[in-house]
């Protein structure tokens, strides 16, 4: 067991005390660093959404000048957008929290279900992109091995982030900046060798559409233009990204968050907008096993003409090595934004409360291991084809963008009257609301039948899963609550007789209690053990465990809140055990885990009053189904095992529910 101990520290990392200050200090993350983690998934798709744009112009390709313009204008509005967001959401949560808030719960949870299907697919589609770019630098027959190598990349993700945020960020940091720095020099040099046409490139680009459209149409190339504006939609995927994770910045948290998004926006404006510029400079053309970043890349590196061809080729293989690996810090995104999505829709009860949990590195490991296990199987099931994934991806992206910016010109037409820029946000938050709904609904039409169908039954079935688990813990809660009521605190003044404590006498028969945060649960497990023993115990020890979760660490305010709620019901509990003559005392522990904290109050607590025994409530369902058992956690049934293993005695009383 200490062996595996040590092992998993080695692989994972050394527990964090969630109640240290200096703890807090130590995972938060600068917007350098946040521009690494949540802005890597945006820069990384400059590897693969332009070049999905620039193909779906056909032989047209001249109208890139005007896509290259429109995707970084795009960038822009929507970071300008989401800008937003951070100021009125300041604690993190993004696009579920907005569509919450302002648009009602029921589009909260659209918002939500697209981002959790989205980050999965951010995940399949960064690492199969990647790996592609990897694998153009190898021959054709090795591209059977690009799935295997996925799947073995996602779970080697899993483990890094299971060590926490801010070292997954760490061990990627060089790529990102390699990336950054060579492709910065690649497309200003790609410019600058044609700098000499670059005055009369947008005249001839005009005088060209025009002929076009006089040929054609301007209908035509309307739609060819807004086509390939959609089909490039995965570029812009990333930039909500900060506004999920604001609570995880240092502070000043929201002037921190608005330069993270002008770094997120001003590189990825840059690069995906170049790169459409180098394929219309350099008239890139597809070959096969290659991508076109590859091929214009490969022709600018050739121009610089520095060594021999072996040179060359070293050099190319090292941009695209770096493309790879920053599609790879891309995918850390998907790791650190769906755990954070699903922890916000776990507060309201969409899905089970278990996402809510943090591990002993206050990293939230049960969705890090959905995320990875969701992003698994769809690669699987696409084969690692990035054409299909990208498809699947950019539907839920602009229906977030879409819920987002709308919720947003909601909010600032309800309060035009306490805002004096109401007018300029709201037009913004309109422009950009219109561009993506625009998107959106282009891309569902022309991509429905390729495989968009797939996402619409995807997210529609995790809607309604959503659905059913929220109305089983809302029958629950509803239960709980009725018998939370039959124990009030008393009115003042009712009850002003002061009782002395009883001393506690070790040596007499002692019940150990096991309460929670439900009044009703756990009274009824006091109640049973005077009923079951009348007169037999003289002692009552209460154990209490603050459950330090997701919810509960997002700020120091909310710890102290969880303390006081744990210390007010111990003192009820006492207080209930003191009018009846039975001496009491409490003990708490606060933790990530509460099955261990419990198990170690429990032997502590029967060790020093050997003559106990241990109670604790358990939830019994009327109508048992699959949702009972995945919905709520075994912690009673854990602890007993513990205890029963230790040669402790602990005895479940059972709780009708439904």
């Amino acid at each position: 067991m200490a062996a595996f101990q040590k092992l998993r520290e080695l692989i994972i990392g050394r527990a964090l005390d969630p109640l240290s200050p200096t703890t807090r200090h130590a995972i938060a993350i600068t917007p350098i660093l946040a521009w690494v983690g949540l802005g890597a998934d945006g820069l990384s798709s400059s590897c693969y959404g332009p070049e999905e744009a620039f193909l779906a112009l056909g032989e047209h390709s001249h109208l890139g000048i005007f896509l290259a313009l429109a995707t970084a204008l795009t960038v822009f509005i929507i970071s300008i957008g989401y800008n937003q967001v951070i100021e009125l959401f300041p604690t993190g949560g993004g696009g579920y929290k907005v569509a919450t808030a302002l648009l009602g719960p029921r589009a909260g949870l659209v918002s939500g279900a697209a981002l959790l299907v989205d980050y999965v697919l951010t995940i399949a589609t960064s690492l199969a992109s990647g790996v592609d770019a990897f694998f153009s630098l190898l021959p054709v027959e090795a591209q059977t091995f690009k799935l295997a190598t996925e799947l073995i990349l996602i779970m080697l993700m899993c483990v890094l982030n299971f060590r926490g945020m801010k070292e997954s960020i760490l061990v990627l940091l060089p790529i990102f900046i390699g990336f950054v720095v060579l492709h910065l020099g690649l497309i200003l040099y790609g410019v600058f060798v044609h700098a000499e046409h670059l005055p009369t490139l947008l005249p001839e680009t005009v005088q060209a559409t025009s002929t076009l459209s006089h040929n054609m149409g301007w209908i035509f190339v309307a739609s060819l233009m807004l086509r390939a504006y959609s089909m490039g939609g995965g570029t812009y995927t990333g930039l909500e990204a900060v506004s999920n994770n604001v609570n995880m910045l240092a502070e000043p948290r929201v002037p921190n968050g608005k330069w993270t998004m002008f770094y997120m926006a001003a590189s990825l404006a840059f690069t995906a907008g170049g790169i459409i510029l180098l394929y219309v400079l350099w008239d890139a053309r597809p070959v096969e096993g290659q991508t076109l970043n590859a091929v214009v890349f490969h022709n600018i590196i050739a121009h610089l003409g520095w060594g021999s061809d072996f040179s060359q080729g070293a050099l190319l293989a090292v941009v695209l090595a770096l493309e790879a690996g920053l599609l790879l810090v891309g995918a850390q995104t998907g790791f650190l934004d769906g755990p954070t999505v699903l922890s916000n829709m776990a507060s309201d009860y969409w899905v089970p409360r278990h996402f809510r949990d943090l591990s002993a590195r206050l990293v939230r490991q049960n969705g890090v291991m959905v995320m990875g296990i969701a992003s698994l199987l769809i690669l699987l099931w696409t084969r690692g084809d990035v054409s299909v994934l990208v498809v699947l991806y950019s539907i839920n992206v602009f229906l977030t963008f879409s819920l987002s910016l709308f919720g947003l010109c909601v909010y600032w037409w309800r309060n035009r009257r306490q805002s004096v820029k109401w007018k300029s946000r709201l037009a913004l938050s309109a422009m950009g609301f219109m561009l993506t709904a625009s998107v959106l609904v282009v891309t569902l039409i022309e991509k429905f039948a390729d495989g968009g169908w797939l996402t619409v039954l995807i997210t529609g079935s995790v809607i309604a899963l959503c659905f059913a688990i929220r109305k089983h813990y809302n029958e629950t809660r509803d239960e709980l609550a009725k018998a939370d009521a039959y124990f009030p605190d008393p009115a003042p003044g009712s009850d002003d007789a002061v009782i002395e404590p009883l001393p506690l006498d070790p040596a007499q028969p002692t019940a150990i209690v096991l309460v929670g945060k439900h009044r009703g649960a756990s009274m009824h497990a006091l109640l049973w053990v005077q009923r079951l023993f009348p007169g037999h115990f003289k002692n009552v020890i209460f154990l209490a465990v603050g459950e330090v979760d997701a919810q509960s660490y997002e700020g120091q305010d909310q710890l102290h809140r969880l303390q006081d709620v744990i210390e007010g019901s111990l003192q009820y509990y006492e207080h209930s055990c003191n009018k009846h003559g039975l001496a009491t005392g409490h003990r708490v522990a606060y933790g990530t885990n509460p099955v261990a904290e419990f198990s170690a109050l429990a032997e502590k607590a029967m060790n020093d009053f050997p003559n106990s025994v241990c109670f604790a409530s358990k939830l019994v369902f009327a109508r048992i189904n699959f949702l009972t058992s995945w919905l709520h956690n075994q912690t009673p049934q854990e602890i007993q095992q513990r205890l029963h293993l230790t040669g402790k005695h602990m005895v479940l009383l059972p709780m009708k529910v439904g």
